[in-house]
């Protein structure tokens, strides 16, 4: 039976790999590029994650990554017409898929040792969030989101945090993966609905 923690991570893979296809069909990719652009972002920060780690990368040990990739494909293929109406589709995917995907690295890095220290944990999970998207945005020739003015990765930090002090609140580890979840996910979507981002510096030539 699949933990919670896989669930989580099938659940993202799903999620990041329709982010990535929804943008990469609106630059006019073909079927295949498409999942390319799909797998890339669910599997691509996790597995600089495992790199860092010294292990395995987690999808060469299961395919079920790929064949979800595979089904999201499949999903924006068969709903297109409709995803591609909906402006906030690739949001609200992308948001999930980070939120799911930061805590996974983080619950990963936690298990692999326990000589880790927590700041170790945040920046992988972070790391498993956000730098799939990072890969999606140089495919597809834009400017990485983690790059502009949309908090992103900040989220994945303020998630981070958030675990750390649910852990010391609470013992039930599927609570503690789920408020940290909800977290990311509200700090992103309140960050984005209010606009709020965080300063920029800017040259001479800008001032």
């Amino acid at each position: 039976m699949p933990t919670f923690v896989d669930l989580l991570e099938y659940i993202g893979t799903f999620a990041f790999a329709i982010s990535g296809i929804r943008l990469a069909c609106q630059k006019d990719f073909d079927i295949f590029g498409a999942y390319v652009v799909g797998l890339a972002t669910a599997i691509g920060g996790g597995t600089i994650r495992d790199l860092l780690l010294g292990t395995t990368p987690f999808w060469m040990l299961q395919s079920s990554y790929m064949i979800w990739s595979g089904i999201a494909l499949l999903f924006v293929y068969l709903f297109r017409k409709h995803l591609i109406k909906l402006n906030n589709t690739f949001f609200i995917f992308d948001t999930i898929g980070l939120a799911l995907f930061t805590v996974v690295g983080i619950e990963k890095t936690l298990n692999m040792s326990e000589d880790y220290p927590f700041w170790v944990a945040i920046i992988m999970g972070t790391i498993t969030g956000a730098a799939g998207g990072v890969i999606r945005d140089i495919f597809i020739n834009e400017i990485p989101l983690i790059f502009r003015k949309e908090i992103y990765a900040l989220a994945c930090i303020i998630g981070g945090v958030t675990y750390y002090i649910s852990q010391l609140l609470f013992d039930n580890l599927i609570v503690v993966q789920i408020i940290s979840s909800a977290s990311i996910f509200l700090t992103r979507v309140i960050a984005v609905k209010y606009e709020i981002g965080l300063p920029h510096i800017k040259g001479e030539e800008h001032e």
